[in-house]
């Protein structure tokens, strides 16, 4: 069984970076809703992000007040109110964790608990992971998530290290194509690509799709040791080893590495 530690991945507890809350302020806008305004000694001017889950939240230098503050907030609200409309469709097709929420892996069961711990703690081994997070945090805010997102990430990661070499080994040997070396990495965007020195990059991500369709990525990936770029050769090439490889791009684009996908 394995502790992983965010800052240093090995056999350790994680704890999650621990922060001094600034003092901060909620304001209502007619349209906008609630904003949050938090002081920091760090900006140097006002600032205004707007993100899934925690909405509106304005950065307030030290030297400004609250009343300066909220005053620039209000002259801003249909830029605010334009941004918020945005976020919530992005809300809609994002899985928000919690204690209730039924995620599972390949091979493991995602059980998130509250816990007596200042400090979340993710323990992964015998088929679960196990996230426990501070009993004073809310499980929905931005920290919370990231921390529930990292482990899941740490399981994506154990299993690919567990499948996806081998299966690149075999696919490799079963279509006689030779590649220089593998390496497994969290890719926001790409699910994998190859150097010209046919180094491999598989993106662990790969472990939320069904096994065809991570089969076609890596014979992608191995047919570039060949063929460097996407022309007709190449196209071809790849048909020789998967027949219909075109539709199994086209089934690959409902997918995103961003999102995180029920595989119950």
């Amino acid at each position: 069984m394995y502790n992983y530690n965010r800052k240093k991945i090995g056999i350790f507890i994680f704890a999650s970076k621990k922060e001094t809350s600034p003092s901060s302020k909620t304001i209502d806008l007619a349209l906008a809703g609630k904003v949050l305004l938090k002081k920091s000694i760090k900006a140097k001017y006002l600032g205004i992000r707007i993100k899934p889950i925690d909405g509106a939240v304005v950065t307030v230098p030290k030297r400004v007040s609250f009343k300066e503050a909220e005053k620039f907030v209000r002259s801003k609200e249909a830029w605010i109110l334009k941004h918020l409309s945005r976020i919530k469709e992005i809300e809609s097709n994002k899985i928000v964790f919690d204690e209730s929420t039924n995620f599972t892996t390949k091979e493991h069961k995602i059980v998130i608990v509250k816990s007596d711990f200042d400090k979340t703690r993710i323990t992964i081994g015998n088929g679960v992971t196990t996230i426990k997070y501070p009993k004073n945090k809310d499980v929905h805010s931005e920290e919370i998530q990231d921390d529930i997102k990292f482990g899941i990430d740490e399981t994506l990661r154990r299993e690919a290290k567990n499948y996806i070499p081998r299966r690149v080994d075999e696919l490799a040997h079963l279509f006689r194509f030779k590649y220089n070396r593998l390496f497994l990495k969290n890719l926001k965007s790409r699910w994998g690509s190859c150097s010209g020195q046919n180094n491999i990059n598989l993106n662990i991500h790969l472990m939320q799709l069904p096994k065809e369709l991570i089969d076609y990525v890596i014979l992608h990936e191995l047919v570039h040791t060949v063929h460097k770029n996407h022309s007709k050769r190449f196209w071809n090439a790849l048909e020789k080893v998967l027949p219909g490889c075109k539709k199994f791009n086209e089934k690959l684009k409902k997918y995103s590495p961003q999102k995180y996908l029920h595989l119950n």
